[in-house]
């Protein structure tokens, strides 16, 4: 228990600048790819629930349950008031999820807590797999699970770091690409319920204002998490 206590805690420093362009790199490889973004952004979509979960606890409605689907779609259902300052920010935060997340895998990269921060995003995981209620859904976050334990249980912390410090990067460039995503979708009447639309319909405010503010937070997230990444 105290040598694992140990590794998990331990500090290691951050990835030169080289390394760090490379593994930006790659990170875009993973979006900008179709046939791997057909598959990576389901991680985004786990995120981007989870945020919706999260706040959803924080703001004290209930959560009845998460359901990830083969679209990279998803749902999160909670329970509570229909409108007001709550589910306003329910809503918000689904597509900030993924930009503010990396924002904070960054946060603990540049701190030498790159290790510490994979076994928080595990545990993540874990208290996400309570949530989910289908087949699908299981799927995916078992399966991520399991590949952020073997990360965290056989790599050595140099190798640790750098899959922390790629994770932080594609969630920094996974959440305004995302929202560059839904764009298109909201232009071509194929997004008539997503999350800047429903929060239109709740505060009169128009979907599109809603998207123009997710964009700049998430690109906010992109410029500071950048920053610490690259100092």
């Amino acid at each position: 228990m105290g040598d694992w206590w140990e590794r998990a805690t331990a500090t290691t420093p951050a990835p030169d600048q080289r390394v760090t362009v490379l593994l930006a790199l790659l990170a875009v490889l993973c979006i900008a790819w179709a046939p791997v973004w057909r598959m990576t952004r389901h991680l985004v979509t786990v995120v981007h629930e989870g945020a919706h979960g999260v706040v959803a606890l924080l703001v004290g409605r209930r959560l009845s349950g998460i359901r990830l689907h083969s679209d990279s779609s998803g749902l999160t259902v909670s329970r509570g008031r229909p409108a007001g300052a709550g589910m306003v920010l329910t809503l918000l935060a689904g597509y900030v999820g993924p930009s503010l997340l990396g924002l904070l895998v960054g946060v603990g990269v540049h701190t030498g807590h790159a290790i510490a921060t994979l076994w928080l995003l595990l545990i993540a995981l874990v208290l996400l797999l309570l949530q989910i209620r289908n087949l699908y859904g299981l799927w995916v976050v078992l399966v991520s699970g399991v590949v952020l334990f073997a990360v965290t249980r056989w790599l050595d912390p140099t190798a640790q770091t750098g899959v922390a410090q790629l994770i932080g990067s594609f969630l920094l460039l996974a959440g305004p690409w995302s929202l560059v995503d839904l764009q298109r979708s909201r232009r071509a009447g194929m997004a008539r319920h997503s999350d800047p639309d429903q929060l239109g319909r709740i505060t009169r405010v128009p979907g599109g204002a809603w998207w123009t503010l997710m964009l700049l937070l998430s690109i906010g997230c992109l410029v500071g998490g950048a920053r610490l990444l690259l100092r």
